[in-house]
């Protein structure tokens, strides 16, 4: 496993082979459904409260108990995978999320929705932890920081397609919402057949984990005294104030940048959603380029750059107050700097760091934790914008400052106690590849 710090040159690193970013592509589904449902049941919550004649309470009910779920799904699917199997798991959860779907799509009425919200997102949850434990159980050194945070795109482009189909279908009512999420079902489906056709080595060796624990000072087993050592709670810690605190400004933005643009800045609905719409795709093409470069040395001498510029870009939304030429500026700053000192890079370091066997357990922890933040966050977020959106903002830009010294922090203590190398299992493959 290697560190970004001895990395080689970029030009120089070994190629990974296709096979190997099938896995990571199957895995990146697990991205990619978590980012669509979440944005499919916004996108199409208007049309379920006139439809099924929801209440204000079941419509917060349903908005809130997705990210709810995929909090719980994290915390208890990453688990299950340490103990009874990664690969179990990875094939199964997949399978409960096409159900979920499935059971949406087809709703009768606001009930059978929660019911299948419900089983969707504790099986997104469960798969996250799980498919990136996966990825980096089968990839080798000099690859392992490049197909883990593929994901990353996966999950941009869950956003991506949801909110295209939903601009495309907006005019359709509940036929459109109902293909939203079959679409989403359809691709689940998919996903379990292809991965149960998916063969994989053996579990790493015995000889290999050993390695890696014992450079990370990590006790073996997966019991979950393990997971109470400083080997598991530094990383596990540090990634988690990471992951938290950039994650309210981000998930702030995701779900009311929208409503603010609206309601504080002045813009019509169409120009906030196109807003929206036109930086989705700088944000896609840049998370390619962190993927090229997440094995080398760039990975973290650009996010000392880009977290700077993340912090100025909220510095900018806040010193406006909201105002819409500065919102522009911030939309601006903030997707270039967001796929170098985002997400990608909490993935990446959480799989460097944390210990082997208990990897799963670990960060769906800092998953379930974050997402309960988020999901409070979220409550509260629509009336502190109406009581001072000034304040709301130099709060998320505290939060930022905040994960910039988080990252700082993990890249040049964490990140340089990592392998430099574990021996490569190059015998992965997909039936009939």
């Amino acid at each position: 496993m290697a560190s970004a710090t001895n990395s080689p040159a970029h030009a120089e690193q070994p190629p990974i082979p296709q096979h190997l970013w099938k896995v990571a592509a199957l895995s990146g589904m697990a991205s990619y459904l978590d980012a669509a449902l979440i944005v499919s049941i916004a996108v199409n919550l208007a049309i379920y409260r006139d439809n099924y004649h929801m209440g204000v309470w079941m419509a917060g009910a349903i908005s809130a108990i997705v990210t709810g779920c995929i909090a719980v799904g994290s915390l208890v699917g990453g688990r299950l995978a340490d103990m009874f199997g990664r690969r179990r798991v990875y094939n199964w959860d997949i399978f409960c999320f096409a159900l979920g779907a499935v059971v949406i799509t087809l709703a009768p009425n606001d009930v059978v929705l929660f019911v299948g919200v419900l089983v969707a997102g504790l099986a997104a949850g469960a798969d996250l932890p799980t498919s990136l434990a996966v990825v980096s159980d089968a990839a080798p050194a000099h690859g392992r920081a490049r197909l883990v945070s593929f994901t990353q795109v996966m999950w941009v482009a869950g956003i991506v397609v949801v909110i295209f189909l939903g601009y495309l279908l907006s005019d359709t009512g509940m036929t459109g919402a109902r293909c939203i999420t079959g679409h989403l079902a359809v691709a689940a489906l998919v996903t379990w057949q292809l991965r149960s056709r998916l063969e994989l080595a053996d579990e790493p060796s015995d000889a290999e984990v050993a390695q890696e624990a014992a450079v990370l000072e990590a006790p073996r087993g997966t019991a979950l005294k393990n997971v109470w050592n400083r080997a598991a709670l530094l990383p596990m810690a540090a990634t988690f104030a990471y992951y938290v605190t950039w994650g309210i400004g981000a998930n702030t933005f995701g779900q009311f940048g929208t409503y603010l643009l609206v309601t504080v800045s002045g813009a019509s609905q169409s120009l906030a959603t196109g807003i929206n719409l036109a930086f989705l795709p700088i944000a896609l093409v840049l998370t390619f380029v962190f993927v090229r470069l997440a094995d080398t040395p760039w990975r973290d001498r650009l996010f000392y750059v880009f977290t700077l510029v993340q912090i100025l870009a909220f510095c900018v939304a806040s010193l406006t107050a909201g105002a819409l030429a500065g919102m522009l500026v911030f939309f601006v700053l903030y997707q270039i700097s967001n796929p170098f000192a985002g997400e990608a890079s909490y993935k990446v370091w959480s799989q460097l760091t944390l210990p082997p066997d208990t990897r799963g357990t670990t960060q769906g922890l800092t998953y379930a934790l974050s997402r309960g933040v988020f999901a409070g966050v979220a409550f509260v977020t629509p009336a502190l914008m109406e009581y001072s959106a000034s304040l709301l903002l130099w709060s998320i830009t505290l939060c930022m400052a905040a994960s910039a010294v988080a990252g700082v922090y993990i890249v040049r203590v964490l990140v340089r106690r990592t392998p430099k190398a574990v021996p490569a299992r190059a015998d992965l493959g997909v039936a009939g590849a």
